[in-house]
């Protein structure tokens, strides 16, 4: 036994003091490694979609319905089995309904607690009785424990559980009792969450998403370059506040920053309406949805423009300061004739739709004027200063990063940048060259230091890569040549609009190359799979998500409203339990009052993208490994114990 060996086993030695515990510790364990793993529940390009969002989450992508069709069979009708699912994703709006017109609503009580219970006995089943005992509310987990677990002493046992219930009911405690089932049966059939990037912007609720998430009991997200600008916000990046900003009145969100984060705007509304007053603002037309008022478009508009112009004087500031991005076509405010109402745009004249920029100087076109600067300090400071934009963002930092390793599978928002040959393509970052995982690993980094490092100069420039991972041409979220945002406001002609996205798009069914990039990041290609989001699906093109072989799987399908005219559908997601992979495209979701009123689903059709030659278990788990590595220490104290090289406390 070397000395760092000897270290470990005395630290192990404080937790499990003799034979007896250390023994007892490597049996549970090691019963643990049989159980069948976890069902994995994955989700991407949420885009503030919080009703759609919750809704999935509530049905675990159909799995909540699969229980219940498991257990029940034929023995109960299919209205039954819609009432008792949506009593399960809605119990508290659920009970409402029921109490106000059930007539007899104590045997209303006594039938859906009875199912309840036996839905839990289901979905518990995988797991150990510790694992449940902990996901218990605190309220009612002696009672559930008692009634999900089988007692061989008891003769009567259906006497002794209908007796429990008929208290429960007896002392008004039911309606309570089935909304604590209802969540737990909820937290019990997803046991991991995976977001592969993009909660924020177009949708009217990522504030919303975000708080299920950090509540939520187990999640992992990896940056979209969605999230990425909101960080970068959050960090004090200007550029990225002037795109948030933008965004968000292009969409008809400005009410996310208003009210849902409490930001200010009224700096930048004050000046939009002094500064634009007589401009033209009709290249900047508001998208809004049903919900938007109105009454604020005229000054949402103004705010639009005003704020565009200063994301791109911000923007080409800090491309000026970093020549090594590469992105001076990006530049585009000089090279505008205000006379000749044209612009040079990659060589070629062009007609401007507008060139009314009341705050544009020819001569010094990217330099703020006064009160564009006053205007972006008071910006900075509230989306610094927002206490919950700051809780968000640090949830994120520390459940997030820009890819993740997962039970033997990669999951990545964007792309592996790469070159038309397919081989890794190389992306200048701070003088060095860096290509596939590694690239990865540098951004993460920077994105990192930009939030948390305490030097102003490490943290601005970490700022600035943000705003690099948002838009810049190697990144690995954007994955795209350029954002054309300038030309889509001001040029017609549509050819200028065109975003060509890196080459890895043109070789997803290419098994060379998407073997490379698994091996690139320490995995087996030939059982692994990449989990990708970014590039909506058009199902209504014919386009499958599943590509090469099923190796690759892209799983975003217009969750986005702003999308699904697009895509055809409502969003991908993905499930992954001990049998298999399984891919659901979802329909558009009504709305929330409509599944508890009417007890619509959203339908979902359902698509096995692999089953497993055998059930996989724990042990075939990431935590697997971990037990795993934890029983050999634990073995190795037992025998240093037996020995004495240890001395066990008696």
């Amino acid at each position: 036994m070397n000395e760092m060996e000897q270290k470990v086993l005395k630290t192990l030695s404080h937790q499990y003091k003799n034979i007896a515990a250390a023994s007892t510790e490597i049996i549970n364990l090691q019963s643990i490694l049989n159980l069948p793993k976890g069902t994995e529940h994955f989700l991407t390009d949420i885009h503030g979609e919080y009703e759609q969002f919750n809704h999935v989450l509530k049905n675990g992508s159909g799995s909540v319905r699969r229980k219940i069709d498991e257990e029940f069979g034929n023995t109960i009708s299919n209205k039954d089995k819609k009432s008792l699912a949506t009593l399960i994703y809605y119990p508290e709006s659920k009970l409402e309904i029921v109490e106000r017109e059930e007539d007899n609503l104590e045997d209303w009580y006594k039938i859906s607690l009875h199912r309840l219970v036996q839905v839990i006995k289901r979905v518990s089943s995988k797991y150990t009785r510790s694992k449940v005992r902990k996901a218990l509310p605190k309220d009612f987990a002696y009672v559930i424990e008692e009634l999900i677990t089988e007692k061989e002493e008891i003769q009567d046992k259906e006497a002794y559980y209908n007796e429990i219930i008929h208290t429960i009911i007896r002392i008004g405690r039911a309606p309570q009792f089935i909304i604590a089932l209802s969540h737990l049966i909820q937290q019990l059939v997803i046991d991991h969450l995976h977001i592969v990037g993009d909660i924020y912007d177009r949708g009217p609720g990522p504030h919303i998403i975000m708080d299920t998430l950090c509540e939520y009991h187990s999640v992992d997200v990896q940056w979209g370059n969605h999230d990425m600008v909101w960080m970068g916000a959050a960090a004090g990046s200007l550029a990225c506040i002037a795109n948030v900003v933008r965004m968000s009145a292009r969409y008809g969100n400005l009410a996310t920053l208003e009210d849902g984060y409490g930001i200010n705007l009224l700096p930048l509304a004050t000046f939009a309406l002094e500064t634009y007053e007589n401009t033209n603002c009709d290249a900047f037309t508001i998208k809004f949805n049903t919900d938007y008022n109105t009454k604020d478009l005229g000054l949402d508009t103004k705010m639009h423009k005003a704020i565009a112009i200063l994301q791109f004087k911000l923007e080409g500031q800090l491309i000026m300061r970093h020549p090594e991005f590469h992105m001076e076509d990006r530049m585009l405010l000089h090279r505008i004739d205000f006379e000749k109402k044209t612009i040079c745009v990659d060589g070629k004249e062009y007609p401007m739709k507008d060139v009314d920029f009341p705050t544009v100087d020819p001569v010094h076109p990217y330099e703020l004027t006064e009160e564009e600067s006053k205007v972006m300090l008071r910006l900075q400071q509230v989306f610094m200063r927002c206490e919950k934009l700051q809780r968000h963002v640090k949830f994120l930092f520390s459940k997030g990063g820009m890819y993740k390793i997962y039970n033997g599978n990669l999951l990545y928002h964007g792309c592996v940048p790469l070159n038309p040959d397919g081989s890794f393509m190389q992306v200048e970052i701070c003088g060095k060259e860096y290509c596939g995982k590694a690239l990865y690993d540098i951004l993460e980094y920077y994105a990192r230091r930009g939030y948390y490092a305490k030097e102003a100069k490490e943290r601005a420039l970490g700022q600035d890569m943000i705003w690099y991972i948002w838009a810049g041409p190697g990144s690995p979220v954007f994955g795209k040549a350029k954002m054309a945002t300038f030309e889509r406001y001001f040029l017609k002609d549509k050819e200028t609009h065109i975003e060509e996205k890196n080459s890895y798009y043109k070789l997803l069914e290419n098994e060379e190359v998407i073997g490379r990039i698994l091996e690139e990041f320490g995995l087996d290609k030939a059982d692994a799979h990449i989990v990708n989001g970014h590039v909506p699906v058009e199902q209504i093109h014919g386009e499958s998500p599943i590509k090469c072989g099923g190796k690759l799987l892209i799983i975003d399908g217009g969750f986005s409203k702003a999308y699904q005219k697009k895509t055809g559908i409502a969003g991908y997601t993905l499930v992954c339990n001990s049998r298999g992979m399984r891919l659901v495209a979802h329909e558009p979701f009504e709305s929330t009052e409509a599944a508890i009123i009417k007890e619509s689903d959203i339908f979902s059709d359902s698509v096995v993208v692999e089953n497993f030659p055998r059930r996989k278990l724990v042990a075939d788990t990431d935590t697997g490994k971990e037990i795993q590595e934890n029983i050999f220490y634990l073995e190795e104290l037992l025998e240093a114990y037996r020995e004495g090289t240890i001395m066990e406390e008696v």
